[in-house]
């Protein structure tokens, strides 16, 4: 077995439910960290399925817990790379939280990863879907020297003509355009809007403000096949 395939086992023993590598050589933002490792975890079926009024308290319960848990596997992960002699880099959200900058993201996002290790594609919503679990999943990511069997990247959208999230999102958030590599995240989707209509829509259901809403997740017509899925 690879070390490729060694990695992956223990990103999935250890709760992933995807994992991938990608060559990220042309954006990294760690001078010979030039590989980066993707993984996922989902959001369990029965809260998705009582999002139709989303934002509810369950969602953003689990919400906090996956963040909590990815966090700690992308430090186990980073702990195995260097136990292996290799150097490492995660990219928890306790390290870059407080990192964003005026578009609401990072130098280097996990779902750019998440593309060109070829697991999935961006939506309409800008959020990173795939056909197994539609959008009801979190992802993290590390970055590492080591040489990897990297994923067939995902160069644009598999959304097609579906308008289900643009249709769902009050805020008007959704252009409808459909996203490719080339496309930054505002080119289709405005972030300002989407936080707007996150603090009211938190208020009103939880009685707090917090950028949560999670209406694009439910409307995603591939979210809805997992939550249905036996």
């Amino acid at each position: 077995m690879s070390f490729s395939d060694n990695l992956k086992k223990f990103l999935m023993k250890n709760g992933a439910a995807e994992a991938g590598f990608a060559e990220i050589s042309n954006f990294t933002p760690k001078k010979e960290l030039n590989t980066g490792i993707v993984f996922y975890m989902t959001y369990p079926k029965e809260i998705i399925s009582n999002m139709k009024n989303a934002p509810t308290q369950e969602y953003v319960d689990e919400l906090v817990s996956l963040n909590s848990r990815l966090d700690e596997l992308g430090m186990k992960c980073e702990e195995y790379l260097i136990e292996n002699g290799y150097k490492a880099y995660a990219q928890t959200k306790k390290r870059l939280g407080t990192d964003f900058g005026e578009n609401n993201g990072f130098e280097l996002p996990h779902k750019t990863i998440a593309t060109r290790a070829g697991l999935g594609w961006i939506g309409k919503s800008a959020l990173f879907i795939t056909s197994k679990y539609g959008s009801a999943l979190r992802l993290s990511s590390v970055l590492t020297n080591a040489s990897l069997e990297i994923g067939n990247p995902t160069l644009k959208s598999k959304c097609g003509k579906c308008m289900e999230c643009k249709d769902a999102c009050l805020g008007g958030a959704i252009s409808g355009k459909e996203w490719n590599y080339k496309l930054k995240r505002n080119d289709f989707y405005d972030d300002k809007k989407c936080e707007k209509y996150a603090l009211e829509i938190s208020y009103e259901n939880l009685g707090k403000a917090d950028t949560v809403c999670g209406k694009c997740i439910f409307a995603c017509p591939h979210t809805q096949k997992y939550i249905k899925r036996l």
